[in-house]
């Protein structure tokens, strides 16, 4: 059998379980189980099924295990902040919320009211003040009295709890934990005094460990379900961003990245964390990223426009797939009209046709009336909003930003990349598409001693991909819309 580990990659939409061996110095991986993520709805609010995700993971094992392949060890990465509560006997207290659950509605202002002004709060986590953040979402609970929280005796994330069901070890990883406002971002560990201000005992949070380390090895009981070994499982940078990161095939450091998905993240790496005024202001965040660093980023809303509005085509008996708007985009007119992606009126699920019809018509703009047309608008917006991002990125950066190295799924729309190369006229250098799986499976390699340091990853990816880069074209045509549509940003 082939000696591989075993990479499962979690989004908010879909998961993945992928094998990966090195060979010849460099990555080789093969897909093999891929699946649906979707919220559940139950008495007004949304769910994490968790048990299904569990169960795709031991599907992926044992898919694996037919195939060929000698688990050497299994890794997990997720999106960030949400989180499971365990009570006194390790069963979950309740299906975990999904972070654009109701639940939070509110929580930002009364956190602020009740605790610490924000401002004190970024000073502690360095994170950007998004509702979503687990410390808003844990507040909330808290203060409605849920008893998912009354019960409550640890919180896992959710690569820490689904590396728990694995394992039964109760770990959380630096990464994802570093997502939540509840991380003293400078000591890397949980804030004692945020805590006791919230009235929330540091016991509910477990011992913080770091990509690379070992978590535990599969039970006893799953080893004998699904017949295999006593399977390492390893603390990947298991915020999937972080993974995704560490997979970046560049030279040097003087290179934006931005990952595309779901949600866009747009940064730098950074040694220490940048926490002042202006970054407040600015809304920047610091998560933690691999070998000691900082990832120096800002959240914007991604792929999760068009992903909702085909839904809302769908619902209406719209059968529309991704190979069809990116036929229909090319037909559509430029620079028609533009919305900012990140404005509230987009954060919940719901039918994003009519949020954005409504939000154009407000801005007194017209409404598209092809597919081609919605995509572009999104499109275009969504290149505007990484121009905006970047003018204020470059002004925290202790270097010159170069290029903009693009990872992820969204890598695969030549569109979007040419867009965003236009409206920030930089170079983007788009690859690998399947970052977060790569840098999910080198960091176990450098766990299992197969790879020495942390520079091994980059250039195993170096090694491993082709990247395709993007040249700015139409500088002052770019310039002259930007400059008439920034103020909605």
């Amino acid at each position: 059998m082939k000696k591989c580990y075993l990479a499962i990659d979690l989004g908010a939409t879909s998961g993945r379980g992928i094998v990966g061996f090195l060979d010849n110095g460099k990555l080789e991986t093969v897909e093999v189980n891929r699946f649906a993520n979707a919220f559940v709805p139950v008495n007004g609010h949304l769910f994490w099924n968790i048990y299904k995700l569990f169960d795709e993971i031991l599907n992926s094992i044992q898919l694996a295990t037919q195939n060929g392949f000698a688990i050497q060890s299994i890794g997990i990465d997720t999106w960030g902040v949400d989180f499971g509560l365990i009570n006194g006997e390790g069963y979950l207290t309740g299906l975990p919320y999904i972070y654009r659950d109701s639940i939070s509605d509110g929580a930002v202002e009364q956190l602020a009211n009740e605790i610490m002004p924000i401002s004190e709060l970024y000073a502690i986590a360095g994170i950007q003040t998004m509702q979503l953040n687990s410390v808003f979402q844990l507040f909330a609970q808290k203060k409605l009295k849920t008893n998912t929280f009354l019960n409550a005796k640890k919180l896992l994330f959710t690569p820490d709890l689904l590396n728990y069901l694995l394992t039964g070890v109760y770990l959380n990883e630096y990464t994802i934990a570093s997502t939540s406002s509840l991380l003293n971002c400078k000591e890397r560990d949980w804030d004692s005094l945020l805590l006791s201000k919230l009235d929330i005992g540091k016991d509910l949070f477990s011992k913080i460990v770091f990509p690379g380390e070992k978590v535990g090895t599969l039970t006893p009981q799953l080893s004998q379900h699904l017949n295999v070994p006593s399977i390492p499982v390893i603390a990947v940078a298991s915020h999937d961003t972080a993974s995704a990161v560490a997979a970046i095939p560049a030279i040097g450091s003087e290179f934006a990245y931005l990952s595309l998905g779901t949600w866009s993240l747009m940064g730098i790496e950074s040694a220490q964390p940048i926490i002042n005024e202006e970054t407040f202001a600015d809304s920047f965040t610091n998560e933690g990223g691999v070998n000691g660093t900082i990832r120096f980023l800002k959240n914007i809303t991604g792929f999760w426009l068009i992903e909702q509005c085909i839904q809302s085509w769908e619902k209406q008996g719209q059968k529309v797939t991704y190979a069809q708007i990116d036929e229909e985009v090319l037909l559509a007119k430029p620079f028609e009209r533009f919305i900012d992606c990140d404005a509230d009126d987009f954060k919940q699920a719901g039918d994003m046709v009519t949020m954005i019809t409504n939000y154009l018509i407000k801005t007194n703009q017209s409404i598209p009336q092809t597919y081609g047309e919605w995509a572009r608008c999104i499109f275009e917006s969504l290149a505007m909003k990484y121009r905006f991002t970047l003018d204020k990125l470059v002004r925290h950066a202790s270097f010159e930003i170069k290029s903009i190295h693009a990872i992820g799924g969204g890598t695969k729309n030549h569109l979007l990349c040419q867009l965003t190369a236009n409206a920030t006229q930089l170079p983007v250098i788009a690859g690998p598409v399947e970052a977060t799986a790569s840098g999910n499976i080198l960091v176990q390699a450098l766990a299992m001693k197969e790879l020495s340091s942390f520079d091994d990853i980059r250039e195993v990816m170096r090694n491993s991909v082709e990247t395709k880069s993007y040249l700015p074209t139409d500088k002052l045509e770019w310039e002259t819309q930007y400059e008439k549509i920034k103020q909605l940003f």
